[in-house]
């Protein structure tokens, strides 16, 4: 083989090896899974309102709600059908979903009388 075409197929042979230890698809090999995107909204509960980091999400979105009680009584979460546990001041829960598709989602602190005070809204889905 001269010279030329063995350096030119040591090269392509370098590249590959590289690509494959890097997780791409030069091995031959299948690829690697893709994670599913993942979004973290952190809700702050108070008397009587929620804070959202976020207000809006794509669908297909696995969303973690991190809810952070800064209230002086307890408090919780209902979304999607999924309510978090009451949490007292200073504490934390968290309620995963992910929203399959588009609309608009309900949200409100389950507590009697809590969302009348205004722990509730909406949360969009595009």
């Amino acid at each position: 083989m001269p010279n030329s075409i063995l350096r030119t197929v040591t090269a392509l042979t370098v590249v590959g090896a590289v690509l494959a230890s890097a997780g791409g698809v030069a091995s031959g090999g299948p690829a690697a899974p893709r994670q599913a995107a993942k979004t973290v909204i952190t809700v702050t509960a108070r008397d009587f309102r929620f804070t959202f980091s976020r207000t809006s999400v794509k669908h297909g979105t696995t969303v973690v709600f991190h809810l952070v009680n800064k209230g002086a009584v307890g408090h919780n979460l209902k979304l999607g059908g999924k309510v978090t546990k009451l949490i007292e001041h200073a504490k934390t829960a968290d309620l995963t979903l992910k929203f399959a598709k588009a609309g608009t989602y309900t949200y409100l602190c389950t507590v009697p009388g809590h969302a009348a005070s205004g722990m509730k809204g909406k949360l969009k889905v595009t």
